[in-house]
């Protein structure tokens, strides 16, 4: 009996020590458990948080919040009908340079076939798009980025301001190598931004040549104070607002009392002045004369969104008797001595 008692002992000894790390080995993963648990809990709270809910963290369970939609998903804007692909651009996976410029050269000819007016046309139904949160926003797909690579082929070039709220491309819904923009303070003439004009309408081929005034223009409300003030500014500032000063005829102006009709008024003067100064340049006005070109003025009112176009004071370079032009107030456009039209656009709206 005593020897049984003694092989007895380590079996009980084995036995307690087995029991203690079944023991140990439970309170562990409880431990881990809970853990998991917290970790999980605390996820989820911090998650409803990011939601932008409160929750309680006494809560058993936190409920599951829906995340809240920003206003553009709530209100979708109008989208304009998207046309249908081409069946020859369907499927472009890899596409070799010569086959982008070979598109970008057939994309060319077809911008070239098309007349002032018809290019005039897609500028008025771009803004249209824009002021009726109907943009397409054109961007255009790799394949037609590589075409660019190699040339670009606008069919309208504008001269605009250099406004942050003025963005050219976004105003007229128009894409990459759509629009050869050049923008400074005040939409003014000078020889840098006469110079870009005169590359574009000579070896960019553009049909549309534009001045785009806008609503509120600050060089053009600038140019219209004192003049001990406008010698205050920096040198060559100062200079830019006197040259457009020079354009405005602040007596009419003072005589209208409306604010905004005063900018308005203002501001499109500006743009004639351009105008008028864009038609002595003998190479651009033989390009018009050919039929080839037209020379608009354009206002955009930053309220709405509407561009409205106009064109006044264009005139053939001096001393060509056989293109002299005159003016018609009355209707605000450019007719020739030989009945022919002179590239003036007659004065649109986008609205009644």
């Amino acid at each position: 009996a005593a020897r049984s008692a003694t092989l007895s002992e380590p079996i009980v000894l084995c036995t307690r020590v087995a029991m203690a790390l079944a023991t140990s080995v439970a309170i562990g993963a409880a431990a881990i458990s809970g853990l998991a648990v917290g970790v999980a809990r605390s996820g989820k709270v911090r998650a409803a948080a990011a939601h932008g809910y409160w929750a309680d963290v006494d809560e058993e369970e936190v409920p599951q919040v829906p995340r809240r939609q920003p206003p553009s998903s709530r209100h979708p804007r109008p989208v304009a009908a998207q046309p249908q692909e081409d069946e020859g651009n369907l499927g472009w996976q890899g596409f070799s340079m010569e086959e982008a410029r070979t598109h970008a050269d057939k994309l060319q000819q077809e911008k070239m076939n098309r007349t002032p007016g018809e290019v005039l046309a897609e500028l008025q139904r771009g803004n249209a798009r824009f002021w009726m949160n109907a943009a397409n926003r054109p961007e255009t797909s790799a394949f037609e980025r590589r075409g660019l690579i190699s040339k670009q082929f606008p069919s309208v070039a504008m001269l605009g301001c250099s406004d942050s709220r003025v963005p050219t491309e976004i105003v007229f819904d128009q894409g990459l190598g759509d629009i050869f923009v050049v923008r400074v303070a005040g939409n003014c003439l000078d020889t840098a931004t006469l110079a870009s004009l005169q590359f574009a309408v000579h070896h960019l081929k553009v049909k549309v040549l534009a001045v785009l005034g806008h609503e509120l223009c600050g060089a053009v409300k600038a140019a219209m104070l004192p003049q001990d003030k406008i010698e205050q500014e920096p040198s060559e500032l100062e200079q830019a607002l006197k040259g457009i000063k020079v354009g405005l005829d602040e007596n009419t102006l003072q005589l209208i009392s409306d604010a905004r009709a005063q900018d308005r008024e203002a501001v499109c003067t500006n743009v004639r002045r351009q105008v008028e100064r864009l038609s002595v340049d003998k190479g651009i006005m033989t390009v018009v004369r050919e039929q080839e070109l037209m020379i608009v003025g354009a206002f955009y009112e930053i309220s709405s969104g509407i561009v409205d176009f106009f064109s006044r004071g264009v005139r053939p370079w001096r001393g060509d008797p056989d293109f002299a032009a005159e003016v018609d107030p009355s209707r605000s456009v450019c007719a020739l001595h030989k009945d022919t039209q002179l590239g003036c656009a007659e004065p649109l709206r986008a609205r009644n």
